[in-house]
């Protein structure tokens, strides 16, 4: 039972080791694909992140991942100051948890 249990393990070992160069291969045969946006009707900042996509990803991701945390950030002010405005004070609240 264990000659039968080490045989099956090298087989799966042997599996994992030889899949990647399987993908590889097969990587080979297939057409090369190029992913780029569309910059024909576009103008303004939108034409310039279109152009930082097709010019650079890594800039590209580096930008976007700055830039989405600043926005929620905003936005989370801007919605605190509309709602203080608005008599909903967030700061001051009674806890249900008591």
């Amino acid at each position: 039972m264990r000659k039968l249990w080490t045989c099956i393990t090298g087989f799966a070992l042997m599996f994992l080791l030889m899949a990647p160069s399987l993908a590889m291969a097969a990587k080979k045969a297939a057409a090369n694909v190029v992913i780029v946006a569309d910059t024909r009707r576009l103008d303004g900042i939108l034409l310039w992140w279109a152009q930082m996509y097709n010019d650079s990803h890594a800039y590209f991701t580096l930008l976007t991942i700055i830039i989405i945390p600043v926005t929620g950030c905003v936005f989370g002010v801007l919605a605190d100051i509309v709602m203080s405005h608005i008599g909903i004070d967030l700061k001051h609240r009674e806890l249900a948890e008591h």
